[in-house]
């Protein structure tokens, strides 16, 4: 029997995959628990159609990261700490501060897209990549500067 699945497999595929199993296997456990369709002509025909438009969406989510990359490519970030004796800071800076930091500048970065080892605890210029879409990534200059 043909069936579509509705769910990542981890023995048969991912999903949208036509893929060939037993009648028994698709009937009783594929089916049942939703990890598939039956592949009818109606179902391919809407498998086409959304694979279509999930195309479609993932090239406009492409092309609006590829123009935010350009954009991040060589901003210098600015990030105020008070300082200490020997130039060392009273706390550090993380995700979160970077994260503020970029919202000041009017652009919208979560911090978990931000990619920082270790938090930076001294003063200067730290470069920092930050991860706009799969395979897309951006590096951004953060300057810390005492108070």
């Amino acid at each position: 029997m043909n069936v579509i699945l509705r769910e990542n497999v981890e023995s048969l595929g991912k999903i949208g995959d036509l893929i060939k199993v037993s009648n028994g296997y698709a009937r009783n456990f594929l089916i049942p628990r939703g990890f598939a369709i039956e592949a009818n002509p109606r179902n391919i025909k809407v498998l086409t159609h959304e694979k279509k438009t999930i195309e479609e969406k993932s090239e406009k989510r492409r092309k609006y990261a590829e123009s935010l990359r350009e954009k991040l490519e060589g901003l210098t970030c600015p990030v105020y700490r008070k300082e200490g004796k020997q130039g060392k800071l009273f706390g550090s800076v993380t995700t979160k501060d970077i994260e503020k930091a970029l919202a000041d500048q009017e652009i919208k970065i979560e911090k978990k897209n931000i990619d920082l080892e270790e938090p930076i605890k001294a003063l200067g210029e730290f470069p920092v990549n930050v991860k706009i879409y799969p395979g897309i990534t951006a590096e951004i200059k953060v300057v810390v500067i005492g108070e």
